[in-house]
């Protein structure tokens, strides 16, 4: 299957097309499509979506996607790499490289809050104006506008029900979710006993409330979602071993090592090698 890359960190630009002219692609990068008019329908890993103007897909590297368009359609391509996201420095955004990575688990447009979907076509009509008025400043607003949309993506994606969880949940094991993402850092914040009493809840029950809800236990849960941030960490930082390890609470380099090789049968180091020769 044919992959494409770009060359630059960050690509924007506007098409009218009445066919899609890339089948079954697959890319090296990350592309937001919005869709300015038309509809049609979205391919993507074998799934069949229709779209309409407003709808806003987020395609991550290695996505298998292509679009079957009912006419002409106007849209706006952002494209950029996971150099592009370990660049910028997203302070209070915690984790949205993690975010974006797991955008593969929509549905559809990534665009859940009514309010979020206007103001994407307020950025989207910036940015359009931006790239028709090249100045000294173009490239700056360009891509503040850009790190906007996906501060507004990875906050939808966020509200999204992981894909285990059972379509009947609960209010209450959400809340349990929101607080085990909150502290994955603190882990004596995350025994069983403490997020039990937390939740009013007795340890025994707790596990097999969990269990029912989300067709995993909580300690896989929890273990899971550290070691998707242990790998995002190593992918988009340039943190150092022993400063991921005070981050998520182990006590040295050799304690999250072993952590880490448990579950992905290599060191951190040699993950880090081994998605270094890819990018």
């Amino acid at each position: 299957m044919a992959r494409e890359n770009i060359s630059k960190s960050l690509e924007v630009y506007y098409e009218i097309i009445d066919c899609c002219p890339l089948r079954d692609r697959q890319f090296n990068f990350f592309e937001f499509v919005y869709v300015l008019s038309g509809n049609g329908v979205h391919g993507i890993n074998g799934n069949q979506l229709p779209f309409e103007a407003g709808d806003l897909f987020l395609i991550t590297p290695h996505d298998c996607h292509s679009f079957d368009l009912d006419g002409i359609c106007e849209f706006m391509v952002i494209r950029f790499g996971e150099y592009y996201v370990r660049e910028y420095q997203w302070k209070s955004i915690d984790h949205i490289e993690c975010l974006l990575y797991n955008a593969s688990d929509l549905s559809g447009t990534v665009l859940i809050n009514h309010e979020d979907k206007k103001m994407v076509k307020s950025l989207i009509q910036h940015l359009q104006q931006t790239i028709n008025q090249e100045t000294v400043y173009t490239e700056d607003l360009v891509r503040h506008l850009v790190n906007a949309l996906i501060v507004i993506a990875a906050r939808n994606i966020a509200i999204i029900k992981p894909k285990n969880i059972s379509q009947h949940a609960e209010n209450r094991i959400l809340q349990i979710l929101d607080y085990i993402q909150e502290h994955i850092r603190v882990p004596e914040r995350l025994s069983i006993a403490v997020i039990a009493e937390r939740f009013d809840l007795s340890p025994t029950y707790l596990g097999s409330y969990f269990r029912k809800q989300c067709n995993e236990s909580l300690q896989q849960y929890i273990s899971s979602y550290r070691i998707r941030l242990i790998e995002h960490r190593l992918r988009f930082s340039d943190r150092r071993v022993h400063e991921i390890a005070d981050e998520f609470g182990f006590t040295d380099e050799s304690h999250i090592n072993k952590f880490f090789k448990r579950h992905r049968g290599m060191s951190l180091k040699q993950f880090r090698d081994s998605v270094m020769k890819v990018v």
